[in-house]
This record gives structure tokens, sequence and C-alpha cells, in this order.
């Protein structure tokens, strides 16, 4: 009996010692490696009405007995606006940005953003990344807002990232700001 217990206590030494083995052969130590994915970067413009007959940001939502405009503590607004490969207003579309933007300081200057960008074009069509953060103040053009990429499908399954986020063109007479996004993901 001593002798089978004993067996039994090299079996499992064995069996340990060999999981140290590979473990570090195959470097599960460190934090990074059962998450290598492959790295993306994307550019994309996002095309804003903020009034006018092509408004693509609305407020929905407001505190109680205070103005309901997208700056104003409390204020939810929505948007889908276009999203497209370049500055101009005529570059080709390449989705839409859509989300939900919560003012959220009660000094006007930041917001809550969560939104996706919902991809049409054809190297990443039904794709989408979902992103979450600090908004942009749209009338600072030298601010840059960076905000994490929480999540994506399809193509970007398992997305994980940070974008940053800053306007690059104002035409207050249009009613009509340009947001460059840089975004970097890993992903499966």
């Amino acid at each position: 009996m001593a002798k089978s217990s004993a067996l039994a206590s090299i079996q499992i030494s064995l069996v340990l010692l060999l999981a140290i083995v590979v473990c570090l052969e195959v470097n599960l130590l460190d934090p990074y490696c059962c998450y290598r994915g492959k790295e993306t970067k994307i550019t994309a413009y996002v095309q804003l009405f903020l009034g006018g007959p092509n408004v693509t940001t609305v407020p929905v939502a407001g505190a109680l007995g205070r103005p309901r405009i997208p700056k104003e503590f409390g204020t939810i607004s929505v948007n889908d606006a276009r999203l497209t490969e370049g500055i101009s207003i005529n570059s080709l579309t390449v989705g839409r940005s859509q989300g939900l933007y919560v003012s959220a300081s009660r000094d006007n200057v930041n917001s809550f953003d969560l939104f996706s960008f919902l991809f049409t074009n054809a190297q990443y069509n039904g794709s989408t990344l979902e992103f979450q953060g600090p908004g942009l103040d749209l009338q600072n053009v030298t601010t840059v807002r960076e905000v994490s990429v929480v999540s994506g499908t399809k193509t970007f399954r398992y997305a994980q990232g940070y974008a940053t986020f800053q306007t690059v063109l104002r035409r207050p007479a249009m009613n009509y700001t340009v947001i460059r996004g840089i975004v970097t993901i890993r992903h499966y």
C-alpha cells in the first residue's frame, strides 16, 4: 500500500513538473500571451450636422426645468452620422457613427459617450466597433479626446483598444463639423 501511495505521489509530481515546463515554454506567465490577436488601425471621419435639415445629433431628454441643449448638464442626445474615409463631405461612405451622449459635467464641458461605428464598406461590411469614454468638445479644434474601444463584432470580434477623436473642420454657418477618429485595436 505504501508503494502505491509513493508511486501516485511521483506520478502527480511528474505531471506538475510537466505542466510547469509547458507553461514556461509557451510563456503563459506573460499576461498578454493569450491575447496576441491582430492589430488594426483605422482612420475615419464623422460628418456631423448640428442643425438644419440634415441634423445628425438631436437632444432627446434633459433635466427638469433646464434647457434641452447638447452641452446643458443632464441632457441626453442621440447621434446618427455618416462615417467617411476622408475629410470631405463627398468622401466615400464607410459606415455610420451612432450613439448616445450624456452631458455629464456641471461645467458643461464634458460628456459621457457610448457609440458605435457600423461599417458598410466592402472591407469591414457588417462589422462594428463599440466605444465608451469622455466626449469631445466640438467647439475646441485643438482638443484631442481618447476613448476606449470596448468591443466589436464580425471582423472585430473581441476587439479592445483605444481611439482618439479631434475636430478637424468646423463651418458654424452650415452647422457642419467633421471629427477625425484614429482607432487602434487588437482583435482575432
